[in-house]
């Protein structure tokens, strides 16, 4: 049976005591590129974006004959591998243990690579975000941790190859032959998010579907430690219908470190996945910004996204550096280059100074008490829980 114990650091504060290693699952660098083609959903579904959508599109049309295109626009996280390492590390080193992190990127494995490079971080697992389409409105995430380094690339260029022309038979073969690379970690994140705003029913409908048909090539399910309690209480009850493990997973996309790891006794990340894997055994930790109001922390993630970091590396600075969009000739371009600040549209410079001014107090302090979920808190605590 699937052992998954869960632990809150702000309820138990020896709960780290017997471990000597703290995991970070599940965190972004600004190698990852994260679609903007969601804003395009948002246009359908919400009738009151639309006549913004229309403007700026026009706006952009007449002023620099580009139409706006948010499927292949995308944005990158603020930190670069080496940031998001020293953070994840950090957070673990000050609980008195030795850290692990496992830098997943959507579908590229350069971070863990150029940490390969560093001597500090030379042991970094290769990993990656996997988008796997299923069906004709769905993709799933899925953690592929600790990929064999001689066959990462050969594997990376399969993954790839098979999001770019998705067929149901090949999903499979590619699940069972991860699943066959016996150091391999399979994590199928965030489960219960309806990313793709199908709908609830229908996407529980299709990840029960999707566990039905592949569920055994899955090691464990996540815990995701930038979704809510709700939702992380409904992905628990699906580990419990499907008798999967737990694992923790952060999802750090902003400046913000992991709201979770993993605790263990374990020397290496390959005797981290045994664990997972073989023994079928977990202990989950909540670290103290997870008890913060959701929606304000989601708040904060979208202000990194956004606002400039006048310290970091060029390329990372400014927010419209980590904002990419087709130009004339369809090639892809910071839009710090298409749309220079100085011609920006001052609807858009007043909708981004609004969304920086709701993290700066006062402002913040109120949000923080109108969303408050004490409540929430209480329904999720109690003692330390096994699932």
């Amino acid at each position: 049976m699937p052992a998954t114990s869960i632990s809150y650091l702000w309820r138990d504060p020896r709960a780290v005591e017997g471990h000597t290693t703290g995991v970070s699952l599940h965190s972004h660098t600004n190698q990852s590129q994260e679609t903007l083609s969601f804003i395009a959903d948002w246009t359908a579904q919400y009738g009151f974006v639309r006549p913004l959508m229309r403007y700026l599109d026009r706006r952009s049309w007449d002023r620099h004959r580009i139409r706006i295109d948010w499927t292949r626009s995308y944005w990158t996280p603020p930190l670069t591998p080496r940031q998001a390492w020293e953070l994840e590390s950090g957070q673990i080193e000050k609980l008195g243990l030795k850290p692990m992190v496992s830098i997943t990127d959507h579908d590229n494995i350069h971070a863990p690579l150029l940490l390969r490079t560093m001597d500090a971080s030379r042991h970094a697992p290769i990993s990656v975000e996997w988008s796997a389409p299923y069906s004709d409105v769905q993709s799933f995430h899925i953690g592929v941790h600790n990929l064999p380094s001689a066959r990462a690339a050969e594997w990376i260029a399969r993954l790839n190859a098979f999001t770019a022309n998705p067929a149901d038979e090949q999903l499979g073969e590619i699940l069972a032959d991860l699943h066959q690379e016996r150091d391999v970690l399979l994590v199928f994140n965030h489960p219960m998010w309806d990313l793709y705003l199908i709908g609830r029913d229908r996407h529980e409908f299709l990840v029960n579907e999707f566990l039905l048909k592949y569920g055994n090539y899955f090691h464990a399910l996540e815990l995701n430690g930038l979704r809510n309690w709700a939702e992380n209480r409904t992905t628990r009850r699906l580990a419990e219908q499907w008798n999967m493990l737990l694992v923790a997973g952060g999802d750090r996309h902003g400046v913000e470190p992991n709201a979770n790891i993993n605790l263990t006794r374990a020397t290496s990340f390959t005797e981290f996945v045994h664990e997972v894997r073989y023994e079928r055994r977990s202990e989950v930790l909540f670290l103290p910004q997870y008890a913060e109001p959701w929606k304000m922390r989601i708040l904060q993630s979208t202000i990194d996204a956004i606002r400039d970091f006048p310290d970091f590396p060029i390329g990372s600075r400014n927010w419209d550096d980590r904002v990419f969009h087709p130009d004339r000739n369809g090639e892809i371009q910071p839009i710090s280059t298409l749309w220079p600040r100085s011609h920006a549209p001052r609807t858009m410079q007043f909708i981004l100074m609004l969304a920086r001014s709701l993290g700066r107090r006062p402002l913040s302090s109120s949000l923080r008490y109108a969303w408050s979920e004490d409540h929430e808190l209480r329904f999720a605590l109690g003692e330390q829980e096994t699932a």
